[in-house]
């Protein structure tokens, strides 16, 4: 029986249940307040040719999310304006990529995502300096805080006409993948072309956001969008398939367009670091069991001998080649939430189309911790933020300061609990006793609402979203989402 975090009151008993789940997790059972407090302490990125050393002055960072509230042409609404400052007003200071934003209409994963082109440029500059204008209200400056793009093709996961049905580019056919898009034998695969012109868009909106003043752009290769499954391409034919040179080299080719358009500027990678097999729920039990044990080969990070183990040789290989190419912003995360959610964003309620949690959520997060804490130690010199704290609820700052002040990770990554909670880095860096009542629960609303076409948000804990007419609508879709064992 899984036992929920709010009933976890105390630090000992907090301990004493990770003891009974033998995870292992870094833990300060006080907290440190002030400047010299580990999550206070500043971060250095060296000079670059065309950007000075910059300082960025805490240790969290605001994962991007996808609100899919947009416009049909791809600007942002008063919803993404609202989202964006909310992570302004956060207190923290490195935030990656504020949404994933498609490069091309085709690209998008719902018909609302953000765009970025020319005719976006003056909607995209005026969101970011709406986040900067937001931290600088609440905070008396804009000192340390960098804000960067993320950059992406939602690949398999396109659905860039309508809100539920998908126009999947793939790379490779994936024997359980394709059956839940069903996806016919002879679907055709994105060609070397088509892939070429996939990479001068990313160089295109690369120079373009650099233009209208973010700090970085993210190479999105996570969650099973396109990047991610170069990757995992081992049966792809041609020169973006099979081996693991031929498998990186979308990234190598953005990367040196990049280096070549717009010479010594920033660029991070956000990492799905290791993949477990596709998960489905046990027809009786509603828990999530794997859709395939054998022949299952398309898993980067996965264990050959085990399609439920993590081997990060290939993963450390390819952050030393981000090392080789001057990428030194890696953002960890792992899985996907489109078939492996609770390895990649573990929760205790799942969405409407998951499955009850395999394994206790902790063990989710422990793992996410142990594999960054691994990538970290192979490359010292590199900022490294981790991923999947939010289910640490009342319990992330101890968990927090403990990887940061032992060197697991350079920053705490945020995403979801910034949605109901959008002053929680703040007041853990105040020292202010956390307000509970805004506490995400791993309801799993926000990611409910968007697969069932609506806007994301927290609709259980801000009554922006609580009071929207929308919120009648999801009522309807959760009544078959399935409740936690």
């Amino acid at each position: 029986m899984i036992k929920p975090i709010a009933q976890l009151k105390t630090a000992d008993s907090f301990l004493a249940y990770l003891r009974d789940l033998a995870v292992e997790l870094p833990f300060d059972a006080e907290l440190a307040h002030g400047p010299s407090a580990p999550l206070a302490q500043p971060y250095s990125l060296p000079a670059l040719p065309d950007q000075p050393a910059f300082t960025l002055t805490n240790r969290f960072c605001i994962h991007p999310m996808e609100g899919w509230d947009g416009t049909l042409d791809g600007c942002p609404t008063a919803n993404t304006r609202r989202r964006w400052a909310n992570f302004g007003r956060s207190g923290a200071k490195l935030i990656w990529g504020g949404e994933a934003t498609a490069v091309m209409p085709e690209a998008r994963a719902n018909p609302n995502q953000l765009m970025i082109d020319e005719a976006h440029l003056p909607a995209l500059r005026a969101l970011r300096e709406e986040l900067v204008e937001a931290h600088v209200q609440h905070f008396g400056s804009d000192e340390g805080l960098l804000v960067g793009l993320q950059l992406t093709h939602s690949g398999r996961y396109s659905k860039p006409d309508d809100p539920v049905k998908m126009k999947p580019v793939i790379l490779y056919h994936h024997p359980i993948l394709d059956r839940r898009l069903k996806l016919p034998a002879d679907y055709p695969l994105i060609s070397d072309e088509g892939i070429e012109h996939l990479i001068a868009r990313m160089i295109d909106a690369a120079e373009m956001a650099y233009s209208i003043g973010y700090s970085f752009v993210d190479i999105k290769h996570c969650h099973g969008y396109l990047g991610h499954e170069f990757l995992s391409a081992v049966t792809r034919e041609g020169k973006y398939g099979g081996s693991f040179e031929n498998r990186t080299r979308y990234l190598r080719e953005v990367v040196a367009g990049i280096r070549a358009r717009v010479p010594g500027r920033r660029i991070g990678v956000r990492l799905s670091a290791f993949d477990f097999v596709p998960f489905e729920p046990d027809p009786e039990t509603g828990v999530g069991r794997p859709s395939m044990l054998e022949g299952a080969p398309f898993r980067f990070g996965g264990a050959a001998h085990d399609p439920l183990a993590i081997d990060l040789s290939e993963t450390l290989r390819f952050v030393a080649l981000l090392e080789e190419l001057g990428v030194s912003m890696l953002n960890v995360s792992a899985g996907s939430p489109y078939y492996n959610p609770h390895i990649q964003r573990p929760a205790l309620f799942p969405p409407s189309d998951g499955y009850k949690p395999p394994e206790d959520p902790l063990i989710g997060v422990a793992r996410q911790v142990q594999a960054t804490a691994a990538i970290k130690a192979a490359a010292p010199g590199m900022l490294v933020v981790g991923s999947g704290y939010s289910y640490l609820q009342e319990w992330l700052p101890n968990v927090a300061q403990a990887v940061v002040r032992s060197g697991m990770a350079d920053f705490v990554g945020l995403g979801r609990l910034v949605l109901s909670y959008p002053a929680f880095c703040a007041d853990v860096l105040d020292g202010k006793p956390l307000e509970r009542k805004l506490i995400c629960r791993t309801f799993s609303d926000c990611t409910t609402a968007p697969r069932k076409g609506l806007v994301s948000g927290c609709y259980p804990l801000d009554p922006y979203y609580k009071d929207s007419p929308q919120a009648e609508a999801l009522l309807a879709a959760k009544k078959t989402v399935l409740k936690p064992r």
